[in-house]
């Protein structure tokens, strides 16, 4: 079960969310990337900026054992900085880096224990939150772009016999 666990962990975030997320945001513009539907609400731009910034520190310091820093506050506090296109490169950046120290993870090393954001959990635990945590927030993107790029952003195609996906999986460097 545990290497299902990973191999399905690494998955997630390379094959279906990052996927996902490039799909979605490929016709926005800056201005759009940037938008905010609410006083004190996320842009696309914060939650991609946020997606790295957390699975950076859980993942690439906390699991991986590799320097990190973090300004949370400051991930939600940007109104600019970048476009669309150039936040979700550095968002594929960050998972191939995290692809790479999931790949090296053995069974055994997901009851190992990890100080994240100052409380003690599991390898396990820091994988599963992270999953779980961009799967919520690339969902929340793909709302933003459908209401910035009406039309624009679809999925799947859709039958009576089934979907299919309109994604490709993320290729991963030899």
């Amino acid at each position: 079960m545990p290497d299902r666990f990973l191999a399905k962990s690494r998955a997630m975030l390379l094959d279906e969310c990052l996927p996902k997320i490039r799909l979605a945001t490929r016709a926005l513009t800056d201005d759009d990337t940037w938008w905010r539907p609410a006083e004190g609400s996320n842009s696309i731009g914060n939650l991609l900026v946020h997606i790295e910034g957390n699975a950076r520190q859980w993942l690439i310091g906390g699991v991986g054992n590799r320097p990190n820093a973090r300004d949370r506050d400051a991930e939600f506090a940007r109104t600019t900085g970048g476009s669309v296109h150039e936040l979700v490169d550095r968002l594929t950046a960050t998972f191939l880096e995290i692809d790479e120290i999931l790949a090296s993870l053995s069974d055994a090393s997901l009851d190992d224990q990890r100080m994240i954001q100052g409380e003690a959990t599991t390898v396990f635990d820091a994988i599963y939150h992270v999953v779980s945590h961009v799967n919520m927030h690339t969902g929340q993107v793909i709302q933003l772009a459908k209401w910035r790029a009406p039309g624009t952003v679809r999925l799947y195609e859709a039958s009576s016999t089934g979907f299919t996906r309109l994604w490709q999986p993320t290729v991963r460097p030899d």
